[in-house]
């Protein structure tokens, strides 16, 4: 059987307190960074420590949340019960789970449901009670992977808005997704993993920059010659609900547009100033990897 390495030299720091995303290809070795935090699986060289002790010390895992990626729960036990079950675990008296099963089922928002058997749950609600079972035992460290994933809009910004909740608690978080305008909007800091190398890393603005990559310009009352004459300036042109979106690099070319607009009688909607998205970053990082 042929040996497949799944992580290469990696060396990796997250501090307490922050949220920090861990990105990368299928296969880059996300899943396997936080099985072996977890004790799911070991390494077979290398070291890692969590709050400053080895991951080998069972006594740690009282510090340690952790929601998998698509997780399987007992489906014939209601919310309250799975949450109950887990603080048993952890070691729990009865009166602190029970006070601790009433606060996480709030945080969630799924006291409502709380006598509803878990196979009668939504993906959403899912993963919500996953992330509750994750924080049972008042972990200093939450681990998630894919916390998002497959969920639709609402789901995702439920999940946001209780990890940024988490994080003003203290907890630090570190969790790995696909969906990069999430880890946006949620991380202090992002690790880039592919081929299970660590090839980047870094707060946004380091990893992306400051600059201003592109300007989107929203305007109407278009003339078709003053369309033409924005198309010669403009990088794109596109026509969006009788709105013209206008997209130009620099602020030269900007000016440029938006004179034209002034100069016949056009009217200025909007105008955004965009960055390099971590998308665009982490696509051109990992083909110039693979490049090499």
């Amino acid at each position: 059987m042929k040996k497949v390495s799944a992580l290469h030299n990696l060396n990796l720091e997250v501090e307490e307190g922050e949220i920090f995303g861990y990105v990368g290809p299928n296969g880059a070795g996300k899943t396997t960074t936080l099985k072996i935090l977890t004790g799911l699986i070991y390494p077979t060289s290398g070291n890692a420590w969590i709050l400053g002790r080895d991951i080998r010390d069972v006594a740690i895992k009282k510090d340690i949340g952790f929601l998998p990626e698509g997780p399987y729960f007992y489906d014939y036990l209601t919310a309250k019960e799975f949450l109950y079950f887990y603080g048993q675990l952890f070691g729990m008296r009865k009166r602190e789970i029970e006070k601790k099963v009433g606060e996480l089922l709030d945080l969630v928002e799924l006291r409502h449901v709380k006598d509803i058997q878990l196979r009668r749950f939504s993906k959403g609600m899912l993963q919500r009670i996953g992330i509750a079972q994750a924080l049972i035992n008042d972990p200093k460290l939450l681990l998630l992977d894919e916390p998002m994933s497959g969920l639709d809009p609402i789901g995702r910004a439920k999940i946001k808005e209780i990890i940024l909740q988490l994080k003003e608690t203290g907890k630090t978080i570190l969790f790995s997704s696909h969906i990069l305008s999430d880890v946006e909007m949620l991380c202090d800091r992002v690790g880039i993993l592919t081929q299970g190398r660590l090839i980047d890393v870094g707060s946004l603005d380091t990893l992306l920059g400051s600059g201003i990559k592109s300007i989107e310009i929203v305007t109407s009352h278009i003339a078709k010659d003053t369309l033409r004459e924005i198309e010669t300036v403009a990088e794109k042109v596109t026509l969006r609900d009788e709105k013209l979106v206008i997209v130009v690099n620099g602020e030269e070319d900007k000016d440029r547009v938006l004179g034209i607009i002034n100069r016949n009688n056009g009217r200025l909607i909007s105008l955004t100033p965009g960055r390099k998205t971590l998308e665009e970053y982490l696509v051109e990082k990992v083909n110039r990897e693979v490049a090499l």
